[in-house]
């Protein structure tokens, strides 16, 4: 069952490229007190991801900031390597968005976001997602129908929520 407005995020443990090289991450504490957006994808380097859905967000960063947003956090069910080179090839590192690995889809399961299509070799990804979240509880919530589709959860689509 997928996680609904108005409920609060699940502990989790993701994993971002630091200076040092590969962090692990309390969601909880990056949550605790801000106002977050987190968004959901299939994953690095893929289509729908990479052409519309990181550059939704990129393009919508300051305008975020200026609605009170603290940080804008995409979650992957991708290793940080691989966010650390997709993140600078699509902009999203110089327009300060978090990319965060959730390599075994742990977060993700939690929160009903899982799916898996071994078809096109997706297996325990995250389903296209987009969240408000104040204090660790989902304010505004706007999921996909179809991974391939970035309409409700692009980033103009969920500040039009604010």
């Amino acid at each position: 069952m997928a996680i609904e407005e108005e409920q609060t995020l699940p502990g989790a443990t993701l994993v971002g490229m630091g200076a040092e090289g590969p962090e692990q991450v309390d969601l909880g504490d990056k949550l605790k007190g801000r106002k977050v957006v987190i968004f959901g994808l299939p994953g690095a380097f893929t289509g729908t991801c990479t052409t519309a859905h990181v550059p939704s967000f990129v393009r919508t960063s300051d305008a975020f900031a200026e609605k009170g947003v603290d940080e804008i956090i995409c979650v992957s069910v991708n290793d940080p390597f691989v966010l650390a080179a997709w993140g600078k090839e699509t902009g999203a590192t110089d327009a300060g968005i978090t990319l965060l690995g959730d390599a075994e889809s742990a977060f993700t399961k939690a929160i009903g976001m899982d799916f898996t299509a071994p078809p096109v070799g997706l297996i325990d990804r995250s389903k296209r997602y987009a969240m408000v979240v104040e204090d660790g509880v989902v304010k505004t919530l706007r999921e996909e129908d179809n991974p391939g589709v970035c309409d409700v959860s692009a980033g103009e689509s969920l500040l039009e929520t604010l």
